[in-house]
């Protein structure tokens, strides 16, 4: 395994894509009778008299989605401590069945952390594009990561 990505490997404007994966109808339904029982995530001829006209995955699927393709993509192979929270999600599309889907990442800011030397903050944007590039659900979040070398200059 190669040398874990920390603070340091990340610079404003680095730019990634990672993905891709495949979405089906079971997968959406699954999640929703799980976790957002609503008619439009459930059932195709419900889901068609909705604003969503069609079956569409939850906005909480898109976001499991997207945490875990960016997971597979960089945080299991960093030195990740974690997350203050997540600035900002949006939702501009429905999570379609059959969609494969991509994840575009920027790098906003790199900042070390003022209380804990051994800790580098990375505000980072992310977008779930699907197979035409159309933006589905985007994410604005701060990441913790450990320091090669804490209380450098960053």
């Amino acid at each position: 395994m190669t040398d874990r990505l920390h603070f340091e490997d990340f610079k404003v404007g680095d730019e990634a894509v990672y993905g891709p994966r495949h979405v089906t109808r079971e997968e959406i339904v699954a999640f929703a009778a799980e976790f957002d029982p609503q008619p439009m995530h459930l059932d195709e001829a419900a889901a068609a008299a909705t604003l969503l006209g069609g079956l569409g995955g939850s906005g909480w699927h898109s976001c499991a989605l997207l945490m875990r393709m960016i997971a597979d993509g960089f945080i299991l192979n960093s030195t990740s401590m974690g997350s203050p929270g997540v600035e900002e999600v949006r939702w501009f599309r429905p999570l379609r069945p059959g969609v494969n889907l991509r994840v575009r990442s920027k790098v906003l800011e790199v900042r070390t952390s003022k209380s804990r030397p051994e800790m580098g903050l990375v505000k980072m944007s992310f977008d779930m594009i699907d197979d035409s590039d159309a933006v589905l659900t985007t994410m604005t979040t701060t990441l913790m990561l450990g320091r090669r070398a804490p209380g450098a200059a960053a």
